[in-house]
């Protein structure tokens, strides 16, 4: 069965990867800190504070925390220590079945009302607490 397209169908090659990729996105957390990071004024590929992430989530820092590191798990997103600093961006997965799903859940989180509100609040403590130089 084809999907809308016609083009060919890609293939999961593994589905543990794909339960993988579910389990990650089935936290509305971790679906705030994707929207946010994918979100980012200067493009996905920008790196984000974890300093600036939890307070755009108005969340503990170690909740946060806990849910980025599942995203590490998953390939979702990478970390870069700089001092005692931790960035993160959004990485996209190598299977085409996945960027779709991820995709998808990205589209979709832009249509949520809380995800302007934790962006918002997001540019709020950049300019409060710009953080140490990326």
């Amino acid at each position: 069965m084809a999907c809308c397209d016609s083009r060919p169908v890609a293939r999961v090659k593994h589905a543990s990867a794909l339960a993988t990729l579910f389990q990650a996105l089935a936290d509305e957390t971790r679906l705030r800190i994707l929207a946010l990071l994918a979100e980012s004024p200067d493009g996905p590929e920008t790196e984000r504070c974890v300093c600036h992430i939890h307070a755009g989530l108005a969340l503990p820092q170690p909740a946060v925390s806990r849910h980025l590191a599942t995203l590490r798990t998953a390939g979702l997103v990478a970390a870069r220590r700089r001092g005692v600093w931790m960035y993160y961006r959004l990485v996209r997965p190598s299977d085409p079945v996945l960027v779709a799903v991820v995709d998808a859940a990205l589209h979709a989180l832009s249509h949520v009302d809380g995800t302007a509100r934790d962006r918002v609040r997001t540019a709020l403590a950049v300019v409060a607490a710009p953080g140490p130089a990326a």
